[in-house]
């Protein structure tokens, strides 16, 4: 995939099984990279530790509460397209095995699903911010420079958050969403 292709973040669909799990895919973002043509790489760090408060408000826990957070640098072949910071309850993370850094076929939703935390619903929340040094950095642009997050929480069929991930996408890429009307 050429640098300048737009990686299009099909959220119309991206959540199914059949798309995470596609062609022995490790989630959505293996998917969508290789219908594009190109060669997904995500580096993982796993930790334990608290959530920043508006994640922990998310997820209805305590911000002294541990979480598991996953930690990605995530890119199309040497260049890094998007930061993603994913929060997992501890309790969820421990059932779901969410710290082994290969989350197997379909990511951690479906490790989740296989856990009994299935995921039903997505709450996506996209924002402008300024790049910080850190994002700057990653995506060479100049601090400051107007990005998007995608704030997206993943709920079970009781209305319980099992999952918050901060997504980070570089320049470039295009959101698409589809709402049933009726």
């Amino acid at each position: 995939m050429s640098s300048n292709t737009a990686i299009v973040r099909d959220a119309t669909e991206r959540y199914s099984t059949a798309r995470r799990e596609a062609g022995e895919s490790r989630g959505a973002f293996e998917t969508e990279i290789k219908r594009l043509g190109g060669s997904p790489r995500v580096e993982t760090a796993i930790r334990r530790d608290t959530a920043p408060a508006h994640v922990a408000e998310l997820l209805d826990i305590t911000a002294s509460d541990q979480t598991v957070i996953r930690a990605r640098h995530m890119y199309d072949g040497e260049r890094l397209v998007q930061l993603a910071d994913s929060y997992v309850p501890m309790d969820v993370a421990e059932a779901a095995s969410i710290e082994n850094p290969d989350p197997g076929l379909g990511g951690i939703i479906s490790r989740m699903r296989d856990a009994g935390f299935e995921q039903t619903e997505a709450l996506e929340e996209v924002t402008q911010y300024a790049a910080t040094p850190v994002e700057a950095e990653a995506f060479g642009v100049e601090v400051g420079t107007n990005l998007i997050q995608i704030t997206h929480t993943g709920y079970t069929a009781s209305g319980r958050a099992v999952e918050v991930t901060v997504h980070r996408p570089g320049p470039g890429w295009v959101l698409r969403y589809s709402t049933p009307i009726n």
